[in-house]
């Protein structure tokens, strides 16, 4: 590899992400941090929220895990897009007409107890760890792939960069610059698997001779995905990333922005149109890599697969050229997806632990990369393939906040007991099958496939506990429940006809610095 390309490619991201980010030092108030003014464009929400989703596991991982274990891999793509199609027809445009600024304020504003809104707020700022790890861990991989630099240099310089992004200027900055990085992501997958797939049709002859195949098994090398059980593998996995996809804190604070729900919809319309041409790539790497870089998996290197194969087809200046490119997509991925994930925490931080000022949105921004920053370094050699860790940060998501967010628009006589009890369990149970997982507790049998695949026993018991806690609390449901459901489904258009609510909904005023005030509703 050239390593000059490949710096040049990763500092110019670096700079550009910076000045594009630069733009919101303009704004001060606490509307733009939070949520933007809830000004933000449909199409414009649609490229940051792909461009923030589309993380290591999109840009690497599902192309090494297609590289490892063959053609059942590609239900990670179409769980990932599929996560929205459901978020889009249960939660869009309900969960933007509660005006809340995060999942918590969504919490105690629909059940009417500070107690759930602690619950959430922990699981937010656990989510997001969990899921900002793998990024950094990707990070370091692929910086150390591209320019042989040790992992801590890539985690030190994306916590870095991330951090200026989100104090600057918040919600409003990094919509901005989550946008342009989507592009970019685009550009730099779909340009080099153009090339790829033209040189191993043979429309296209390098100057160079191509590397000699290096072709994996028909049946996949390595291991046996989930243990040999492949049919629960499967089911699970998709219970993970349909349902997961709402409970992501990051995917969840990007409906905020929106006007008013019937732009959330189209958002989330334009997400999955987004998300739909972007996943057609990283199955391409993983298909060719199967023919030309095969020794990569037992090497234990199949997330550089993408990296590496522009190389291997097209030597010389032109390969090099391609992989400078994907070197930059790579650390724009990285970045992107931190953004967002800094920033959910970010939000929930300040709002209920530095006081819901500016002032305490930077302090809270500091602490939510600072300290996923320090796991990435503890647990540098103790890692997953890329994917897989954030797919069971996608069970954990599920079993959290899907129950909550589904119950919570369409039950009315859900409580703030049974939703408290319903997080715990389910979340409880997921995030101690990752940690056993992690550990590799136990190794083989149906207890690791369990452990590995959580979400199909997980996301049930918590459902279950929500409705069943609920139901034993019965006398406990908010007496303004009814009057909250039919602010959260009737549209804009209709809500002067709602007792105390206006067509702006409960957005609170941009001057307002303090936390958001629900109790003028109850």
């Amino acid at each position: 590899m050239n390593t000059a390309q490949n710096l040049a490619a990763v500092l110019l991201v670096t700079v550009v992400t910076v000045g594009v980010g630069a733009y919101g030092l303009g704004f001060r108030s606490t509307s733009d941090f939070f949520v933007a003014s809830r000004s933000v464009s449909p199409l414009r929400n649609a490229a940051a929220v792909s461009g923030e989703y589309l993380s290591a596991a999109s840009y690497l991982g599902i192309a090494g895990l297609v590289l490892t274990y063959g053609v059942t891999m590609l239900w990670y793509g179409i769980g990932y897009t599929a996560g929205y199609l459901v978020l889009l027809a249960l939660v869009a445009a309900p969960l933007r007409r509660s005006g809340a600024y995060t999942v918590s304020d969504f919490a105690e504003a629909r059940l009417g107890t500070p107690g759930v809104r602690l619950v959430a707020t922990v699981f937010v700022v656990l989510i997001g760890w969990l899921y900002q790890v793998p990024q950094l861990q990707g990070a370091g991989l692929a910086l150390h792939t591209a320019l042989g630099a040790p992992p801590w240099v890539s985690d030190l310089l994306v916590t870095t960069v991330v951090l200026v992004n989100v104090v600057a200027g918040g919600m409003r900055s990094v919509t901005l610059v989550q946008a342009f990085q989507f592009w970019m992501k685009l550009a730099a997958l779909a340009v080099p698997a153009v090339v790829l797939v033209l040189v191993w049709r043979g429309a296209w002859h390098p100057s160079a001779t191509p590397a000699p195949p290096h072709t994996a098994p028909a049946q996949g090398p390595g291991p046996v995905q989930y243990g040999g059980h492949q049919l629960y593998g499967l089911y699970s996995l998709m219970v993970a990333t349909f349902l997961g996809a709402m409970g992501l804190p990051h995917v969840i604070a990007r409906f905020y922005t929106n006007p008013d729900g019937r732009s959330a919809r189209r958002a989330t319309v334009g997400v999955l149109s987004l998300l739909g041409v972007f996943y057609l790539l990283p199955e391409v790497y993983g298909g060719l890599g199967r023919h030309y870089a095969a020794d990569l998996v037992p090497a234990g290197r199949a997330d550089t697969v993408v990296l590496l194969l522009p190389g291997r087809l097209v030597p010389g200046p032109v390969g090099q050229l391609l992989t400078a490119l994907l070197v930059a997509g790579a650390f724009a991925a990285f970045l992107s997806t931190c953004s967002g994930l800094t920033l959910s925490v970010t939000s929930v931080l300040s709002q209920d632990v530095f006081g819901g000022h500016v002032r305490g949105f930077r302090i809270a921004a500091a602490v939510a990369v600072v300290v996923p920053c320090g796991v990435a370094l503890l647990l540098s050699g103790t890692r997953l393939a890329v994917a897989q860790e954030v797919g069971l940060t996608f069970s954990v998501a599920a079993s959290t906040f899907c129950p909550l967010l589904v119950l919570g628009i369409w039950w009315r006589r859900l409580t703030a007991a049974g939703a408290a009890a319903g997080m715990l369990v389910g979340g409880g149970l997921a995030v101690t099958a990752l940690t056993l997982t992690l550990l590799r507790v136990p190794r083989s049998g149906w207890g690791a496939t369990l452990l590995a695949e959580p979400a199909a026993w997980s996301v049930p018991a918590a459902f279950l506990v929500m409705v069943t806690v609920s139901l034993a609390t019965r006398s406990q449901v908010p007496p303004r429940a009814a009057l909250m459901l039919a602010r959260l489904h009737i549209p804009e258009t209709l809500a002067d006809d709602v007792p105390g609510r206006s067509s702006t909904g409960y957005d609170r005023s941009p001057q307002d610095n303090s936390r958001p005030s629900h109790d003028r509703h109850r």
